[in-house]
C-alpha cells in the first residue's frame, strides 16, 4: 500500500480491484476520503488507497517511458531520455541509482519506483514524465 502523499497526478501505479490487478495512471486525488482515480487506458475509476501499490522500477518500464540504454564498459548502465540521466551499477540492479539534470545531481540508495522516478523527474526537469517524448 502506498501513501496518499507520495500519490500525484501523472503518475503510473498498480490498482487492485479484488485480485484484478490494473496499471494506470493517475488522474484525480480525493484527500479527505483517502482516494485515488485511475485511468486504465479504456475507463477512470475510483480506488480506496489500500489498493494502491507502487511500481517497482526495472529496465522495462524505463523503456516504456522511451528512455534510452547504453552499458558502459565498467559494467555501469545508463538510461536517458533528454537531458535526464540515470546511472546504475550494473544490468538489473536498481538497489541504487544516481540521476542528474543539467547540474543537479541525486544519489538514491534505495530501490525507487516508477512513481518516484516521475517525481524526481518532474522536480529536476518542471515537465511531467509521462508528457515528454524527445525521440
Amino acid at each position: 500500500m502506498m501513501k496518499l502523499n507520495e500519490i500525484k497526478k501523472g503518475d503510473y501505479v498498480i490498482a487492485d480491484n479484488d485480485g484484478d490487478k490494473k496499471t494506470g495512471e493517475v488522474v484525480d486525488l480525493r484527500i479527505f476520503n483517502k482516494q485515488v482515480c485511475i485511468d486504465e487506458g479504456i475507463n477512470e475509476y475510483w480506488y480506496d488507497i489500500k489498493q494502491i501499490s507502487a511500481i517497482p522500477l526495472s529496465e522495462t518500464a524505463l523503456m516504456d517511458l522511451r528512455f534510452k540504454k547504453i552499458v558502459n564498459t565498467d559494467g555501469t548502465v545508463k538510461f536517458s531520455k533528454g537531458a535526464f540521466r540515470m546511472v546504475i551499477p550494473k544490468e538489473d540492479d536498481f538497489s541504487k541509482m544516481e540521476i542528474w539534470y543539467r547540474d543537479e545531481r541525486r544519489h538514491i540508495f534505495h530501490p525507487m519506483t516508477v512513481h518516484e522516478l516521475q517525481n524526481h523527474f518532474h522536480e529536476m526537469t518542471k515537465v511531467y514524465l509521462n508528457e515528454v517524448s524527445f525521440d
